[in-house]
């Protein structure tokens, strides 16, 4: 499949390695993840329509990475539940009262290189994010506001140079340009991002890549894990980083949801 790198497939679900620079649908011109995966299916299947191709999340056009696709609408609808959930959870994490279950939310691992050195090893982040439109960006606030939400994040450093950090960086919620806004706002943008200030070229994209991804199988109901090799972009940095099934292991541990036992 032109464009794309096949990570898994089954009757209900494709998983992909998006390449840097390919958005994942609703682009003017050109091809995008959507457009090639259904044209993927149409000729793998041998299907005389349209093939459809359920978008359930999305990865910025310049960051790569592992992303999941529909092939059912069953699927679809069974899987944007989980992807929405994060948001859900965000909003009820101070409620002690739910009137339904909020599905198991998928749990997205990114690596990201970014400018200059963070204060700690690990850390937590929770801030107010909104859209601006006419930057064609998202901004963080310092006190809510009726057009922002929560934007919340967990990070370990994983490596650093003199120049730059490398870390992996674990979503708790699923906003717009989350990542690149919050690092940006602390003095940290990922490299290549010249949207949020960085001052740094990368050679494909930006250094942002969504590197573990698991999810709950839409039929199956069993957690499933996907991973995105890293491109080749990330080369210079090869030398840093541990083998990847040491940063698995560590990564796995660090990044370990808390246990809540009154839950």
């Amino acid at each position: 499949m032109s464009g794309l790198e096949i990570l898994y497939e089954d009757n209900h679900l494709l998983v992909v390695n998006k390449p840097a620079g390919l958005a994942t649908m609703g682009a003017e011109s050109g091809p995008t993840v959507h457009s090639l995966a259904a044209e993927y299916i149409k000729r793998s299947c041998g299907k005389p329509g349209r093939a459809f191709v359920g978008i359930v999340s999305r990865l910025d056009a310049m960051t790569s990475g592992a992303l999941v696709l529909a092939r059912t609408s069953k699927a679809a609808s069974r899987l944007s539940a989980q992807f929405s959930a994060k948001s859900k959870q965000a909003a009820l994490s101070n409620t002690t009262k739910r009137k339904k279950p909020v599905p198991t939310p998928p749990r997205k691992l990114y690596l990201a290189v970014v400018e200059g050195q963070l204060d700690g090893e690990a850390d937590h982040w929770i801030d107010q994010i909104r859209k601006d439109d006419s930057a064609h960006r998202m901004r963080l606030t310092s006190v809510p506001r009726t057009d922002s939400q929560i934007a919340e994040l967990r990070y370990q450093l994983v490596a650093a140079t003199k120049a730059n950090t490398i870390v992996a960086v674990e979503l708790l919620t699923g906003r717009k340009h989350q990542i690149r806004a919050q690092f940006s706002d602390r003095g940290h943008p990922v490299l290549g991002d010249r949207k949020y200030e960085s001052g740094v070229k990368f050679s494909s994209g930006i250094a942002l890549h969504s590197w573990r991804l698991q999810i709950e199988h839409p039929t199956q109901r069993i957690p499933m894990w996907f991973e995105a090799p890293l491109p080749s972009s990330w080369g210079r940095f090869q030398n840093e980083l541990d083998s990847l099934q040491d940063l698995r292991e560590h990564l796995a541990e660090q990044l370990r949801p808390p246990t809540n036992e009154s839950s």
